[in-house]
């Protein structure tokens, strides 16, 4: 079961960065054994590491303040990272005959992760340089905290721009302009103290691919699927019905493509569309009967897809409006803004400054309502998982990666449903792909930035979205 908050607590307390470097070079030779430990990646293909190199030796001789931006699909991105930057880079940089100085980073995570993966992931990340931010509100003392490293730091600053991964290899979730605020505000403060060095951000794109098609282990995970959700394996006529839709207007691609599918595979596709419906479907009356909620007719003009990725989308938004009723919130921006803002406002009745001063009575009640923040944050968690979901992700390249990819978004929302927590589902062993980029140079925007900051801040996040996109890497 995951386990539910039913008190107040202390309000949550920064937790600076300490960078330790002998703890770094402790870590540095257990981090593969704890990859293996922790995750079914075998091998890391690092690509253009050489500009990596050279940034960094930039770096090293006081020219350039680097941020690395990378892409985050998945929660063992650090593990990835750690292997490009510990291992790839000092390789690369002694090849090239570079100086580099040290090959490590400051970097900004949520501070929401010592609370779900254990309060020692705070000491950790602190004595390797980690700066806590929460993501939901303006968090003054992170972000003036970043902006000082970033600016006047002894390593470079690592970031993910999307906020949070979206377990998606081949879609990059919108980004946060956060990244590109940081990166006009280091040029700024050099412009200030006469100092000439260039800012730049550095993309760095992540992927993974299974080893081995996982096929076999698909078809088990669907098997288990669907006997959670009680409809279990469809019968011969049904399949037969979904095989013929499947064929004729589900899946609309390449020839080759579809000549490169057997029966099996169909079979599948067609019982995740029937899954991903059937899961809708009871969602959507869950809502209508329990929260007064209603649903309008998808588009009969659209395709199958194109209807599930509508009635997608008003689930999202409907869920978030019962969470949004209950703290008062108004129902504006983006799906990620809008569960950023459920997450900030929950932890605000949960982790409360006033504890110690409650009486007994008074606490009492401040934990009913921490209790009542937790469930009601409930609806966001479900909701948040699905924030790069199209409808259409699996139906325009079929791969095995990318089916894999939406049964396990399937597989988490079942799991909280049930009321357990997701567990890791060894599919099959993976390579990571860790491709970097082309830099931006925030410092030569800074004219435009003192003329329109909002447009400039826009301006960077689009291209650094297209610069991240352009690194997604299609068979």
């Amino acid at each position: 079961m995951t386990s539910a908050i039913t008190r107040a607590q202390p309000a949550l307390d920064f937790i600076p960065p300490r960078y330790s470097p002998w703890f770094r070079r402790i870590m540095q030779p257990l981090m593969p054994a704890w990859t293996a430990w922790q995750t079914d990646i075998v091998e890391v293909e690092a690509r253009n590491v050489e500009t990596l190199a050279q940034l960094y030796q930039e770096f090293n001789l006081g020219r350039t303040r680097l941020l690395l931006a990378f892409r985050h699909p998945s929660a063992v991105d650090p593990y990835v990272l750690s292997h490009l930057i510990w291992r790839d880079l000092p390789r690369v940089a002694r090849e090239q005959q570079l100086n580099i100085g040290t090959a490590h980073s400051h970097f900004l995570y949520d501070r929401g992760i010592p609370l779900w993966a254990g309060s020692y992931f705070g000491e950790v990340f602190s004595r390797l340089g980690g700066i806590p931010i929460q993501r939901g509100k303006l968090d003054l003392l992170a972000l003036k905290t970043a902006r000082k490293l970033f600016c006047e730091g002894e390593l470079p600053l690592a970031a993910a721009p999307e906020g949070g991964n979206n377990g998606h290899n081949e879609i990059v979730s919108p980004l946060e302009p956060g990244i590109a605020q940081l990166a006009f505000w280091c040029a700024e403060d050099l412009a200030t103290q006469g100092r000439d060095e260039a800012v730049v951000v550095l993309p760095i794109g992540i992927q993974y691919r299974y080893v081995t098609p996982p096929w076999k282990q698909l078809a088990e995970l669907m098997n288990q699927l669907e006997a959670d959700c009680g409809i279990g394996y469809p019968s011969t006529e049904n399949l037969r019905g979904l095989r013929q839709q499947f064929e004729k207007s589900w899946l609309v691609c390449e020839e080759s493509v579809r000549e490169g599918l057997g029966v099996e595979q169909i079979d599948l596709y067609s019982r995740l569309y029937r899954l991903a419906e059937h899961l809708l479907t009871l969602m959507e009356g869950y809502y209508a009967d329990f929260y007064s909620v209603s649903f309008e007719e998808p588009d009969g003009s659209l395709g199958p897809n194109s209807q599930l990725s509508e009635r997608l989308n008003a689930l999202m938004d409907k869920a978030l409006q019962v969470a949004e009723s209950y703290f008062g919130l108004r129902s504006k921006g983006s799906v990620i803004d809008r569960c950023r803002k459920l997450e900030q406002a929950g932890w605000n009745r949960i982790f409360r400054e006033d504890t110690l001063s409650l009486s007994a009575v008074e606490l009492g009640l401040a934990d009913r309502v921490a209790e009542e923040a937790d469930l009601r944050m409930w609806h966001m968690r479900l909701i948040e998982s699905f924030v790069a979901v199209t409808g259409r992700y699996v139906k325009d390249h079929p791969s095995v990666d990318r089916f894999a990819e939406t049964v396990l978004l399937l597989r988490d929302m079942v799991a909280k449903l049930k009321g357990e927590s997701p567990r890791r589902s060894r599919l099959g062993l993976q390579k990571a792909i860790v491709t970097v980029g082309r830099p931006l140079d925030a410092g030569a925007r800074l004219g435009d930035y003192r003329k329109k900051r909002r447009g400039a801040i826009a301006q960077f996040t689009a291209d650094l979205q297209s610069e991240m996109a352009s690194l997604i890497l299609t068979e």
